[in-house]
């Protein structure tokens, strides 16, 4: 279960957190589009802790009376339990990590969309790669940058390993669909089932992106990611067990 916060801290960060721009929605940002919402404080996250957390954000007072119960052993009143519930408080000094943090939060996505366009605009030159895709009515704030390498020309696993070989960190997010999981046996799910799924789990790849990042170190992402992809597959896997 996400952790909540005081029902101030609700307000601010729904009027800064991860946003989701769109004419339809009068350009309203996410965590306010539906009854609640649920936030990561991760500490990968845009907005992030020094530890695990997160949020439910929402306008309803009922809705909030239940989650503040629900956090704290579904307890209004201490030792009187009224709903089953969960030890899930926010840790103070979370918190106070997190609001001083959520002044800056604006910033950083800006610079993530800058980082994102700069690296976007260089990979448009490289055959067989494709940028995340953006839409136009939305407002992308790229917690990750995720490019997909065409199947069967490019091998994913190679290009990681060729990256992390550069002393380039990149993540796989997610390497194995949902329906293929162990836990979702029981559902009868085989592979094929969800064929865009499985064909995108083998083809994507995520690279740096952070506020901090620099252009150089764009160009030289890139031009690594370039390098690897214009190798035939047979001279790269040769180099690989010559290695080995």
């Amino acid at each position: 279960m996400s952790r909540s916060c005081e029902p101030k801290a609700w307000q601010e960060a729904r009027q800064s957190q991860l946003q989701s721009k769109s004419q339809s929605q009068s350009h309203r940002k996410a965590g306010s589009l539906g009854d609640a919402g649920c936030l990561s404080f991760f500490p990968s996250k845009v907005l992030g802790a020094y530890g695990d957390g997160g949020m439910v954000v929402t306008n309803n007072p009922e809705i909030a009376e239940r989650v503040v119960m629900l956090r704290n052993h579904g307890c209004e009143q201490k030792y009187y339990h009224l709903v089953p519930g969960f030890n899930s408080r926010l840790d103070e000094l979370q918190a106070a990590i997190l609001r001083v943090k959520l002044k800056h939060l604006d910033n950083w996505i800006e610079l993530r969309r800058q980082k994102a366009s700069a690296y976007s605009q260089l990979f448009s030159r490289i055959d067989s790669i494709q940028p995340p895709y953006v839409s136009s009515d939305s407002y992308h704030i790229f917690n990750y940058y995720t490019i997909r390498l065409e199947t069967g020309k490019l091998n994913r696993d190679r290009l990681q390993q060729y990256l992390n070989s550069k002393g380039i960190a990149t993540a796989i997010y997610y390497p194995l669909s949902l329906h293929l999981q162990e836990v979702y046996k029981p559902l009868g799910y085989k592979p094929g089932d969800f064929p865009e799924s499985e064909k995108a789990q083998e083809e994507v790849l995520s690279l740096p992106i952070y506020p901090e990042l620099k252009d150089n170190q764009i160009r030289r992402i890139v031009e690594e990611v370039k390098t690897e992809t214009e190798i035939p597959e047979s001279e790269s896997e040769s180099k690989s067990e010559s290695k080995l």
